[in-house]
C-alpha cells in the first residue's frame, strides 16, 4: 500500500507539474509584448481576442525604408497633398505628440513603404469589426476601448471603462481647411480600407457614447493610426486571418501566394532597406513569384487587396 501510495504520489506532482508548466506557458504566450518603430519609438500591446493591437497611437516620422513623412503645417498645403504627410493637433509637437502622436494623412497609410513597424500594419475595417464583436458588439464595445476617466476625455465619457486594455484617447483631427477640433471628444483612426477612390473608413470612438462607429472619410483629413500584429495569434505562423497563405517560406526559388477570396490584389516586394523588388497585380487565388534570381537574404512582402493590407517576412535560401 505504501509503495502504490508513493507511486500516485509522484503521478500526481508530475501532474502538478505538467499543469504549472502548461499554465505558465499560457501565461507568456498571452501576455502584451512590446514593439519598436523605425524612429526608436516602443509601444505596449494588447491582446484582443486573436488580435494584437498596440495600445498608443503610432508616432512614427518615417516610413520602414527610413523615408520621411514630412509635417505639413501650412493650410493650404495639407489641403492640396496627394502624398503621405502628418501634423499634430493645433500644429503644437509638444504639446499633443507624446500623448496623442501625429495626425497623419491617408496617403501615408497608402504608401506602398509601410508606416507601421515591421511585421505590423495599419488596421483594417473588419480587424475593428473583428475587435468589437470580441468585446460584445458595436454597440458596448466602445467603453471597453476607451480610456477611463477625464483625464484626456471629455464628461462623461459615457461608458468608459478600458476593460479590452485598448486605452483609446481622444486625440481629434484636422479636415480639408486645416481646422482642428474635437479634441477630447473623438478618438478617429484610419483603416486601411478603402471606400470608395477619394474616401476611407475611419473608426472612432465619442465621449458621449459607449459604441464605436465606422465612417466613410476623405483621404486629405488628419487622423491617427493604430497598428495591428500581422500574425493574429502573435507566436505562430499562421498568415493573417487565413485570408492569404504564404509558402514554402524560407524558399530557394518560387513562393506561392494563395487567397481564399477572388479579386485583385496589389504584391510589393522591397529589400530590408526599401527598395522596391516586384511590384506587380495578383487577381485569381493562387499567384506564384519567382525568387530564383533573388539574392539571398530577408525581404519583406506587402499584399494590399480593397479589405486589407498584410506585410510579412520572407526569406531566400
Amino acid at each position: 500500500m505504501k509503495r502504490i501510495g508513493l507511486i500516485v504520489g509522484k503521478i500526481m506532482k508530475s501532474k502538478s507539474i505538467l499543469l504549472f508548466a502548461g499554465l505558465a506557458f499560457l501565461t507568456y504566450k498571452n501576455q502584451a509584448q512590446t514593439v519598436i518603430d523605425y524612429d526608436g519609438n516602443m509601444y505596449d500591446t494588447v491582446i484582443i481576442g486573436t488580435q494584437v493591437w498596440m495600445k498608443q497611437n503610432l508616432k512614427v516620422i518615417h516610413y520602414n525604408n527610413g523615408v520621411p513623412i514630412p509635417n505639413v503645417p501650412d493650410s493650404a498645403a495639407w489641403a492640396n497633398m496627394t502624398t503621405g504627410a502628418r501634423c499634430y493637433f493645433n500644429n503644437d509637437s509638444i504639446a499633443y505628440d507624446s500623448v496623442y502622436g501625429p495626425l497623419y494623412n491617408w496617403y501615408a497609410v497608402k504608401n506602398i513603404s509601410n508606416i507601421c513597424p515591421a511585421g505590423w500594419h495599419v488596421s483594417t475595417n473588419d480587424e475593428w469589426l473583428t475587435a468589437e464583436t470580441y468585446l460584445g458588439g458595436q454597440d458596448i464595445a466602445g467603453g471597453k476601448m476607451k480610456e477611463s476617466g477625464m483625464v484626456h476625455w471629455t464628461s462623461p465619457n459615457t461608458g468608459a471603462t478600458n476593460s479590452s486594455g485598448f486605452s483609446g484617447l481622444p486625440g481629434g483631427m484636422r479636415d480639408p481647411t486645416s481646422i482642428f477640433s474635437t479634441l477630447g471628444e473623438n478618438g478617429l483612426w484610419w483603416t486601411a480600407t478603402e471606400f470608395n477612390t477619394s474616401m476611407t473608413w475611419s473608426t472612432y470612438l465619442w465621449y458621449l457614447y459607449k459604441g464605436v462607429d465606422h465612417n466613410p472619410t476623405p483621404e486629405n483629413y488628419g487622423l491617427s493610426i493604430r497598428c495591428v500584429k500581422d500574425h493574429e495569434s502573435g507566436f505562430s505562423d499562421i498568415n493573417y486571418i487565413e485570408k492569404v497563405k504564404i509558402y514554402p517560406n524560407p524558399t530557394s526559388e518560387h513562393l506561392t501566394i494563395q487567397s481564399n477570396k477572388t479579386g485583385l490584389y496589389s504584391i510589393v516586394v522591397t529589400s530590408l532597406n526599401g527598395q522596391v523588388i516586384f511590384d506587380e497585380k495578383m487577381e485569381g487565388p493562387i499567384y506564384q513569384i519567382d525568387l530564383s534570381s533573388f539574392q539571398k537574404g530577408v525581404y519583406f512582402i506587402t499584399i494590399r487587396s480593397k479589405d486589407f493590407v498584410t506585410t510579412r517576412k520572407i526569406i531566400k535560401l
